[in-house]
């Protein structure tokens, strides 16, 4: 079992910055990438950013050169730099853990999210 907490979300101006954090427990061995997606109003849940176990990341188009997913894994922590933001950015962030359960199968787990309400 993994527990995600997500915290860090609040209200920018466009061209502002935030950071969120995701602080994870439980089974934290289990986890073989972290991520984070949102979920704007009307709209489905897309990823943002992900980061493998292995530090490899990957970002969304809409956000890559502004966003910056990152690990301390001695807080258990995955931080997600937000710069240059735009309104479009304003949605309701969520983290993710990916748990591999077998070979092929696996289970993400969620945190409650966090808003990020962006200005103009």
């Amino acid at each position: 079992h993994v527990q995600l907490v997500e915290s860090g979300g609040g209200l920018a101006q466009a061209g502002g910055s935030l950071r969120l954090s995701c602080v994870a427990s439980g089974t934290i061995s289990s986890i073989n990438a972290t991520g984070w997606y949102r979920q704007a109003p009307g709209q489905q849940r897309e990823l943002v950013a992900v980061i493998t176990r292995g530090g490899t990341t990957h970002y969304a188009d809409s956000v890559k050169g502004r966003f910056t997913i990152s690990r301390d894994d001695d807080k258990n922590t995955v931080y997600l730099r937000m710069n240059s933001l735009r309104p479009e950015d304003t949605a309701v962030y969520y983290c993710n853990a990916h748990v591999p359960v077998g070979i092929t199968v696996a289970y993400d787990y969620w945190g409650q999210g966090t808003q990020v309400t962006v200005s103009s």
